[in-house]
């Protein structure tokens, strides 16, 4: 009998961690992305190491932050801002206030390796958070860029009300995203719109299909497009735009940007009882619109793989009109060029562009692209991680997190 060989193949897991100016203090996270899965958010799990002998009495806070900025920060005068700073979740970290509390996976390997030193936290957003979103700034703009954002924020204190000294505080900034559902549907999309002529019989008939409802960032967007002339009108020329749409609601405030767009004369002229039948392709990139104010984005400015900004979704019985923070929402806008006297033709089609949710065989495609596309970027990485054999724990240095992010 041959003796039977196991082999045990165990996954390191990635934890980000920041530390204090005087490095007594070190905040450790196992990831800066919490998901909205609509009935649920991810809880902000970590963990907090202090130096022996270094609190001497004092006490850890940790607190949950959002900044809400809907107005430039350079136009701020006489007192006047254009922020909300609002404190989600605060708490005291250590000495612990709380019985033994439940700890997560990556919270236990922690605890185990840093031992008597450490503490656990864990903060939850409230239901009704807003995503992260930053609306793209203009080239003379030199204050903070407007949109939401968030911060995991701990500083060692005499007691709750104290703000805490910046050589003892960690501030590390988190994101909470949406993805799309696991299954995209089968509705199709699709609207038709007609234009009857004043002292003209008959009408330009206008039909537009997309071949999805949600779409993934990256991917192209396919509009079938009919156009049935039965009036005396011609018509000259056909556009068509992927249209970004932005609803501040803290100053209730909405604007609409064209994220992709193209012109074509193809099949035109369309005369009197002609009809047309083509399908257009877009792809709406971040990197497209690089420098036009306003395009709003997920996340950070200085990604290199930064995408714009996912659409919206609210809970299964919700208003879209109750969500707060700022609301993002996508079109296909078909324009049809009828003349000078004629004017145009014009309709829009909703559809939303969002990121596949994890687990799916989509997600795992676009993270294997995503890392063939950043040779340079593994190479910085390799550069900041420090690895923990007997762990299995791979920490990097939430501060060198973004290559050309300042803090």
């Amino acid at each position: 009998m041959f003796p039977l060989l196991f082999l045990a193949y165990v996954v390191a897991v990635k934890v980000f961690k920041k530390t204090t100016p005087n490095g007594k203090v070190t905040v450790y996270l196992g990831k800066r992305d919490f998901i909205d899965h609509l009935d649920s958010i991810d809880p902000i799990d970590g963990v907090i190491v202090i130096d022996n002998d270094y609190l001497k009495g004092r006490k850890v806070f940790g607190q949950v932050t959002t900044t809400y900025r809907y107005g430039r920060e350079e136009d701020e005068v006489m007192g006047v801002k254009f922020s909300k700073e609002i404190v989600l979740a605060k708490e005291q970290i250590a000495p612990s206030q709380e019985n033994k509390q439940e700890l997560t996976p990556v919270q236990e390997r922690l605890m185990k390796k840093f031992g008597p030193n450490a503490y656990p936290f864990t903060f939850h957003f409230p239901s009704a958070a807003p995503s992260s979103v930053t609306l793209q700034p203009g080239e003379e703009d030199t204050g903070k860029p407007l949109g939401v954002e968030y911060s995991v924020k701990t500083f060692v204190a005499e007691n709750r009300e104290d703000r805490g000294h910046k050589r003892s505080t960690v501030t590390l900034a988190i994101k909470k995203l949406q993805f799309a559902p696991p299954s995209r549907g089968r509705r199709l999309p699709s609207s038709l719109v007609s234009k009857g002529f004043t002292f003209s019989q008959g009408k330009i008939n206008l039909e537009v299909t997309l071949d999805k409802e949600i779409y993934y960032h990256g991917e192209k967007i396919a509009a079938n497009v009919i156009v049935t002339n039965n009036s005396r009108k011609t018509a000259k020329n056909i556009k068509v735009y992927v249209v970004q749409h932005c609803e501040v609601t803290m100053v209730n405030a909405q604007y609409s940007r064209h994220v992709a767009s193209l012109e074509t004369r193809e099949g035109c002229p369309i005369t009197p009882g002609a009809s047309f039948t083509k399908v257009f392709y877009l792809v709406p990139l971040a990197s497209s619109n690089k420098d036009r104010y306003g395009i709003a984005l997920d996340g950070y400015l200085k990604d290199d793989d930064v995408n714009l900004a996912s659409s919206t979704l609210v809970a299964e019985g919700k208003c879209p009109a109750d969500a707060m923070g700022i609301v993002i929402s996508y079109s296909m806008r078909v324009k049809l060029n009828c003349g000078t006297l004629g004017g145009e033709l014009v309709t829009d089609v909703p559809f939303k562009l969002m990121h596949p949710a994890p687990g799916t065989v989509e997600r795992e495609r676009a993270q294997a692209l995503k890392k063939t596309k950043s040779i340079e970027r593994s190479k910085y990485e390799n550069s900041c991680y420090a690895t923990d054999d007997d762990d299995n724990i791979v920490f990097e240095d939430f501060a060198r997190l973004r290559l050309n992010e300042p803090e």
